[in-house]
């Protein structure tokens, strides 16, 4: 039997696990009955079991027979998003205002029975795995933290490759992988933006310094500021999701305040849009006669797949799975992940795996959404193409 069988063996077990995390979602640093759920699966495997300091983390190395052979580390992140569930399925979130809306239950599943199916076949690693159970990727930095903490050094040498797989509710027809080499996701920045103005009444706005249209002028000036001053083919994106000022119409408001999300995907793209565009508002602010209180804060780095790496994991996805259900992914997307923290240490790759329940894939709602729905039939697949990727790296 081989590993796919196996895995499919497997499957009804790892599905109800994946349902059993999906009606208990926990947003954060803090799972505790994530953690349990978890330690309950890997229970009696031969595994060496430790436990975050800071965060419910779960570490487990898997000893190969190959003494200091090389170390592979699989990633599986655990966190939900508060988001209240709309899916209707009779497994829906008993957690109010919490939902796994972005897969993450069927990533822990799925290295859960990785972390199976390599304890049957230690005798095929000339090497160790690590499995990285990881909470607090939804903006937490868990994969930072869980670093911070050592799992890169868990077997007690440094990890040689660090491979990990994200579904996706839509866009990618259901089963089908993939992935492409160097930059895969953008990197992730906040800014952050307070002008400081001087309140009066709306009649008469000559006598106060007016924070509203100046903080509007930077919304525009900085959609600007892409266009002109950024390379077109190394693009950034700024979208302003937060805008507060003012308390009623006729009251000219003493501040205005947003916040922007800003996407990139290149070092050099992320490092001068964190200089432009604080200069930018607080040149803006100081032209009306106002000053700005500007936050660059810098969140996530571009996840980027070492190209050796992607190929092997696309070459392991044809061979075992067939051509058809590995499709090269054109442009990088523009959502972010921890798991760069990882490949920035590493090399390794970050792989899709298509789990929407839809025909058409662009009809479904996206991760994130209250009504992402995941066919949790893949599972068993993201199992095997994890262990698979630990046993050829680690083949005598």
């Amino acid at each position: 039997m081989d590993l796919r069988e196996e895995a499919t063996a497997l499957a009804g077990d790892l599905i109800q696990l994946r349902r059993e995390l999906h009606q208990i979602p926990e947003v954060g640093l803090q799972l505790p009955r994530t953690q349990e759920k978890v330690l309950e699966a890997l229970d009696g495997l031969p595994l060496e079991v430790s436990t975050g300091k800071d965060l419910t983390s779960v570490t487990a190395v898997l000893r190969g027979q190959g003494g200091n052979g090389e170390v592979v580390l699989l990633r599986g992140d655990m966190d939900a998003l508060p988001v209240t569930e709309a899916t209707g399925v009779d497994y829906t979130s008993r957690h109010e205002g919490m939902m796994h809306a972005c897969g993450h239950d069927l990533h822990t599943a799925g290295l859960a029975g990785a972390a199976r199916l390599l304890s049957r076949h230690r005798d095929r690693l000339a090497g160790d795995v690590v499995f990285m159970f990881q909470p607090g990727e939804e903006g937490w930095d868990g994969a930072g933290h869980m670093i911070e903490e050592g799992v890169l050094e868990a077997a007690g040498r440094p990890v040689d490759a660090a491979f990990g797989i994200h579904v996706t509710s839509s866009t990618i027809p259901n089963g089908m992988f993939t992935s492409r080499p160097g930059p895969l996701m953008a990197a992730s920045d906040g800014l952050f933006v307070r002008v400081v103005g001087a309140g009066g009444h709306g009649s008469r706005p000559s006598q106060a310094l007016d924070p509203v249209p100046v903080a509007c002028e930077m919304v525009t000036a900085l959609q600007t500021l892409v266009t002109r001053r950024f390379d077109v083919f190394d693009p950034v994106v700024v979208t302003v999701g937060v805008f507060h000022a003012g308390t009623r119409r006729n009251i000219i408001p003493d501040d205005a305040t947003f916040e922007a999300t800003i996407r990139s995907f290149s070092p050099e793209a992320r490092d001068r849009m964190a200089k432009l565009s604080v200069r930018l508002c607080q040149e803006i602010a100081a032209s009306h006669g106002l000053e700005a209180e500007v936050s660059y804060q810098p969140e996530y780095p571009v996840t980027v797949n070492d190209a050796s790496a992607h190929e092997f994991a696309a070459e392991t996805v044809r061979e075992v799975f067939g051509e058809e259900r590995f499709q090269p992914l054109a442009d990088p997307m523009t959502g972010s992940e921890d798991f760069s923290r990882v490949l920035g240490h590493v090399p390794g790759a970050f792989v899709f795996l298509g789990a929407t329940l839809a025909e058409d894939p662009a009809t479904a709602a996206y991760n994130h959404s209250p009504r992402a729905a995941f066919d949790d039939n893949v599972v068993a697949d993201a199992a095997t193409l994890l262990a698979e990727l630990a046993v050829r790296r680690l083949a005598p």
